[in-house]
């Protein structure tokens, strides 16, 4: 396979650029480009469509429109927004060029991405590789400039020896990673300024320019910084250093507040500065290669999709282990705790992108609204449909694993649980009634995320006598392993060869290690090519991230309010009894825990 093609929409990298823009708020005008239909499931917001060959079609006239600005100086109403309106008038397409800066010239524009917080774990282990990643399959524009902003003092010669010690050639052409790190590292630079600083800013914005060279400036933000500053950051960029002929988009990582008021708080601050269609905030497990596939496994496959409901299923598991504690990280997990930092995201993400109706299109709104209804029709979590833990010192081996208290971050009478198991119910036609069961934990016996599909029994099943009375050891189970050992696979029923009749249980597998060569992009390989395009299908939305806290904030004030003591597990263990209690009260039983896993 080419580089071309899994970059998805772009040709390659020398004709970046054909994106909506927005225009310099000098100009009276600003235009939008009308959609073009590619060979593409993938939306197109292209008014140049390049085709497999390399050729180029025709560019469409964009659609005009007169009315004032958004709140940034740099933002446009979107096309749905203008088609809204009914700006159905249209002017000649190279107007739209030249106003926008967008033409085929591959010199037109450049993108600016700047991590902020450069010197922090975040930017050094994942931000900074990932974008390597993307510049050596060549799915990054060919004028770029990656800017590194925090508090630390830094040179430029600095910042490439810390970051240079943090990529790794994975890709398939490995001959030149040598040559291709050092035109990499050439592209990076550093300025260090505080968060709060719009004259600090401003210097960045200078030395944008002076990269930029005159060509039309797409800028992008990431925020790789604690939440209590993304407002300070978020403003001082906005108004010292956004694009003012291009688009400025800004990445907020999670987490996004602590309940529902500290969120909707948090968004209608980033509001002041940015419009929605500007704001991405990132879920790395919406990148991940399993759950972006879980949407095709169940509506392109005829299998599946009339499987998938009530009538069928009992219940579905979603689970994530981790084999580790905080390990010096406890006094930030301690604010937290397990249910904010893993269930409200992650797995709720998962658990609407799996539960939600068939989308109109693929388009990121229809996607996003679907799962939205799921959210909203999601019963109010109860408290005794809810397990918390904590894990404990415990001695293996002659050696002594630390309890979660046993962290100097953590206070010793911390109550914060590490490990959380709940019951969730949507109250829809498709799931009326099927338990969702979700299971999140740290320092357990082994590191996995998983989605366990567990199917009803065989009504009049002819081989019970064969099962004996655990009927749980007929049951067809679909497994989708997110990580780690990337894998699908099915449990089913099956004669063992011979005379006699003897059952088996066994798995039809998909190993992506076995079936594909190529290693698996990492998650945020994935998400920041999205962010650059413009594609939000795996960004989470305002009302997405509302109606994802309604359903938790209740619980989580209950449960520090009434301080729920967790219960107490040993380091490496499977974790708290009462979560068996828990699957046990729906007559399921946690698809983890068997002997075949």
């Amino acid at each position: 396979m080419s580089t071309l093609s899994h970059c998805r929409s772009y040709c390659s990298s020398s004709n970046y650029g054909h994106h909506p823009v927005a225009v310099s708020s000098n100009s009276p005008k600003r235009f939008v480009p009308c959609k073009v239909s590619v060979q593409s499931n993938r939306k197109s917001k292209s008014n140049v469509v390049c085709m497999q060959d390399g050729a180029v079609s025709a560019t469409l006239a964009p659609i005009e429109d007169k009315s004032p600005p958004k709140k940034m100086k740099n933002v446009l109403l979107s096309e749905d927004e203008n088609m809204k309106k009914g700006l159905l008038s249209v002017t000649p397409s190279e107007e739209y060029e030249e106003a926008a800066g967008f033409g085929i010239n591959k010199d037109d524009s450049t993108v600016s991405i700047t991590v902020v917080g450069a010197s922090g774990d975040l930017a050094k282990k994942k931000i900074f590789p990932a974008l390597f990643a993307l510049y050596y399959e060549g799915c990054l524009p060919e004028h770029f400039t990656i800017f590194g902003y925090a508090r630390s003092k830094m040179t430029d010669a600095e910042l490439r020896n810390m970051v240079s010690r943090t990529l790794t050639c994975r890709i398939d052409q490995r001959e030149n990673c040598g040559e291709k790190m050092d035109q990499f590292l050439k592209r990076c630079f550093y300025h260090s300024g505080q968060y709060d600083s719009q004259d600090h800013f401003a210097e960045l914005d200078k030395k944008l320019k002076e990269h930029e060279g005159g060509r039309v400036s797409n800028r992008l933000f990431y925020l790789s910084i604690p939440p209590n500053i993304f407002v300070d950051a978020v403003k001082c960029a906005s108004l010292s250093s956004s694009s003012t002929n291009g688009w400025t988009r800004v990445i907020v990582e999670k987490p996004f507040g602590r309940d529902s008021e500290s969120s909707a708080a948090l968004t209608k601050s980033l509001k002041q500065y940015l419009g929605e269609d500007q704001i991405f905030r990132i879920d790395h497990y919406l990148g991940k290669e399993l759950v972006e596939n879980l949407s095709v496994l169940r509506f392109s496959n005829l299998i599946f999709e009339p499987l998938w409901n009530r009538q069928y299923i009992r219940s579905v598991q979603l689970i994530f282990s981790e084999d580790f504690g905080t390990e010096g990280r406890g006094g930030y997990f301690d604010n937290y705790g397990i249910i904010r930092d893993i269930m409200q995201n992650h797995l709720l993400q998962i658990l609407a992108l799996f539960a939600m109706e068939t989308p109109v299109s693929l388009d990121a709104e229809d996607i996003r609204n679907e799962k939205v209804k799921v959210l909203r029709s999601m019963r109010p979590i109860q408290l005794e449909d809810v397990v918390i833990g904590q894990y404990k010192s415990h001695t293996r081996g002659g050696v002594v694993y630390p309890g979660y208290t046993d962290d100097k971050t953590v206070p010793q009478n911390s109550l914060t649980p590490t490990f959380a198991a709940a019951a969730l119910f949507i109250d829809n036609a498709r799931w009326d009634g099927v338990p969702f069961l979700m299971k999140a934990g740290k320092a357990l016996h082994n590191k996995r995320a998983e989605i366990r599909v567990q199917f009803r029994h065989v009504p009049g099943n002819l081989y019970n006598r064969s099962f004996g009375t655990d009927l749980d050891q007929a049951t067809n189970e679909l497994v989708i392993r997110v990580q780690p050992d990337e894998a699908i696979y099915l449990k089913i029923n099956n004669k063992v060869p011979g005379l006699g009749m003897r059952l088996d249980r066994s798995n039809l597998n998909l190993l992506y290690a076995a079936r594909y060569s190529k290693e698996i992009p990492d998650a945020y390989e994935r998400l920041l090519l999205d962010a650059i395009e413009g594609e939000r299908r795996l960004f989470i939305r305002s009302d997405e991230l509302d109606a994802a806290w309604l359903l938790f904030t209740p619980v989580l004030k209950e449960l520090e309010e009434k301080k729920i003591i967790p219960e107490y597990y040993p380091y490496g263990s499977r974790g708290p009894v009462g979560a068996h209690y828990l699957a046990a009260r729906y007559k399921v039983r946690w698809g983890d825990l068997g002997l075949e896993q």
